[in-house]
Order: structure tokens, then C-alpha cells, then sequence
């Protein structure tokens, strides 16, 4: 069934998104979640996303999570469809019984909740909710996140919980400053391995916002 989600971060340190891809080596040709910048304020980008789709789950810790999401990418689906996690990986048929090969879209979420950790997979844009594999795992499920537009703050290093809270407490005082209605929690979504020098990783602080056209005040 689909429903909407909302990520929230709250002190949450480098080891969620990291261990999700630290099989993953980024590239230009690894698909990445496909955006369109509306306007900059200051050092925020606003941005509006189309629908996507992730696999998620919620558990204890980040290595159970990031286990059942390892396990639906390698074939723990209906379909038994293998997306590999190291990127960029070319579609290719690969027998019957193991399904076809697509490329993993970063970035990767994480949320820390009342009940664990939350760890999401972006799909890629060639799955829509309806097509995407069925996990065959009752605690990870599809869920399709409608169009979108989120204020995105960039930032280098590692994304420490001190450090993320820092880079969202300067995004959110930006978006105050400017008048841009926030609809959401911030959350954070990181793009690179842990073997990364610490001067290329690409991190993010995000968070939605009342939808904005080129150059128009919120609404």
C-alpha cells in the first residue's frame, strides 16, 4: 500500500548512510536522484524532485537495516531482481534464475526514530511504485514519495551528528531569514562510500518546503 513518509534526523552520526554504501563506488555515471534547482537563497539550493520510489525499513540498529535492504537488492524480491550496490553497474540479463542487474540511485537516507533506525534505498527513475520488485521481507516495504520540493544545504567532511545538526540548524535559519515555509523535518542524505578523502565526500542536509516556482515568493 502506498504511503507518504517524511525523514527526521536528530543527532544522527556518520555510520547510518555510510555503511549503506560501503560497497558502492560513486561515478559520474551512477544515477543519482533527478532534481530541478527553482531558485538559490544564500548557500540553499531549493529544488524541486518528482515522484520517487525507496525500499525501507525500520530496525534496532543500522546493521539490521542495512542487511534487509542488502538482501532485497540481491534478488529478496518477487522478481528475485539483483541491483548491485557497487555503481554504476550496466542492465544486463544474467540467467533466469537471478533476474536482471540495475545500478543502485544515490543517495541513500537515514532517519533515526522512537523505534530504531529508519534506512532507505533510493530505486532507480526506471522503477515507478507499481513496477519496482515486491520485497519478500514483511519488514521492508516500497513506498512511493509524491513530487516534492525540498531546501538543500551541501556540505563536505564527515557528516558527524554534531556537525549535521550544525548544518541544519544554518539551513533552517536561512529558510527563517528568506520567509520560506518549512513543511517537514530535515534529514540527511549522503552520496559517497566511507573511502572517500574526507575534502570529496558530497553530504546534504534537506528538508521540504512549500512548493515554489522560479524567482516566486512562498506561499
Amino acid at each position: 500500500m502506498k504511503r507518504r513518509t517524511k525523514f527526521a534526523l536528530a543527532g544522527i552520526g556518520v555510520a547510518l548512510a555510510a555503511t549503506a554504501l560501503s560497497r558502492a563506488t560513486r561515478s559520474t555515471d551512477t544515477e543519482t536522484v533527478p532534481y530541478t534547482v527553482v531558485e538559490s537563497v544564500d548557500d540553499v539550493e531549493i529544488r524541486r524532485y518528482p515522484t520517487t520510489v525507496t525500499v525501507e525499513t525500520t530496525a534496532q540498529n543500522t546493521g539490521i537495516a542495512f542487511r534487509r535492504l542488502f538482501r532485497y537488492i540481491s534478488g529478496a524480491n518477487q522478481r528475485r531482481e539483483d541491483v548491485s550496490m557497487t555503481a554504476p553497474v550496466a542492465t544486463e540479463l544474467v540467467g533466469p534464475e537471478s533476474g536482471t542487474k540495475i545500478p543502485m540511485t544515490a543517495p541513500v537516507a537515514t532517519d533515526r526514530t522512537d523505534s530504531g533506525v529508519q534506512m532507505a534505498f533510493f530505486l532507480p527513475s526506471s522503477y515507478d511504485y507499481d513496477s519496482a520488485p515486491r520485497p519478500t521481507d514483511p519488514d521492508v516495504e516500497l513506498v512511493e514519495h509524491p513530487a516534492r520540493t525540498l531546501a538543500v544545504r551541501q556540505f563536505s567532511w564527515y557528516a558527524t551528528g554534531r556537525r549535521t545538526r550544525r548544518e541544519m540548524d544554518s539551513l533552517l535559519q536561512t529558510l527563517a531569514d528568506t520567509g520560506i515555509a518549512v513543511v517537514g523535518e530535515p534529514f540527511l542524505m549522503q552520496y559517497d562510500p566511507p573511502s572517500t578523502l574526507p575534502i570529496f565526500r558530497t553530504n546534504e542536509v534537506a528538508v521540504e518546503v512549500q512548493r515554489r516556482e522560479r524567482g516566486q515568493e512562498s506561499t
